[in-house]
């Protein structure tokens, strides 16, 4: 005896006896349309087309309309049943995601870019910072030495010379390490202005030791800054 499967809905149903799918066409559960299978048919075929192998020769009266049944796939056979009448659920839609499973995914999508382009920024920024903390402190060490360029200047003024480091008044020179500065010297240079030099100390090896020059032109009473550290630690009007 020939066991049928049927299409329901969207399950696929059986294996059942002739018998039954007769009982379940006159019952209006299928129609002539309703795609049916069993063992030696080539594909899912309308019932319509085994009618006569099932003996449904008459129509039965008006029902409910049958559930369009699934498309055709591989013949029942080929999947385990429990048992007669056994309805195989199609697979599962998958669940979408939760909103904290969306969270984490959008969080690591960003993690993944930020994280790059964080540590290119800080390796952009940090030696840009040392740079910046550096130049404060060499600036700052030249301000410390405003109050003497003015003494230097009336002196050279009133005495028609340059001061040096021997002449009274004027600071020892260690007078100025507080200010990043191991060590002041006064005199003349070869292009005949007063001049102070000055011996870098910050506490930065960059710069540590380096020469800062305060030149003063008696002739036209300007002053002039130079030094002989990179021009990115100088102050803009000390550098060459």
């Amino acid at each position: 005896m020939s066991e049928w499967f049927h299409a329901e809905g969207s399950r696929q149903v059986g294996p059942v006896s002739a018998e039954d799918m007769g009982e379940l066409f006159r019952g209006h559960r299928i129609g002539l349309d309703t795609l049916v299978w069993r063992d030696g048919l080539p594909t899912w075929q309308p019932l319509r087309t085994v009618v006569d192998e099932l003996g449904l020769t008459a129509v039965p009266a008006a029902g409910p309309v049958v559930v369009p049944p699934l498309p055709p796939g591989l013949p029942p056979s080929t999947a385990p049943y429990a048992g007669p009448g056994t309805a195989l659920p199609m697979q599962a839609a998958k669940k979408p995601l939760s909103g904290c499973a969306m969270t984490a995914v959008i969080g690591g999508a960003a993690l993944l870019v930020l994280v790059p382009v964080c540590a290119i920024l800080a390796a952009i920024a940090l030696p840009a910072y040392k740079d910046y903390t550096i130049r404060a402190k060499v600036a700052e060490s030249i301000s410390a030495l405003q109050p003497l360029k003015a003494q230097v200047a009336e002196f050279a003024n009133s005495e028609g010379r340059c001061p040096t480091s021997a002449d009274p008044d004027f600071p020892a020179h260690d007078h100025y390490t507080a200010h990043g500065l191991s060590s002041v010297q006064l005199g003349q240079f070869e292009n005949d202005h007063c001049g102070i030099e000055a011996t870098l100390a910050v506490g930065e090896s960059r710069v540590d030791g380096d020469l800062l020059w305060q030149e003063y032109d008696p002739a036209t009473s300007r002053w002039e800054c130079s030094g002989d550290s990179t021009d990115k630690y100088l102050p803009v009007n000390c550098r060459d």
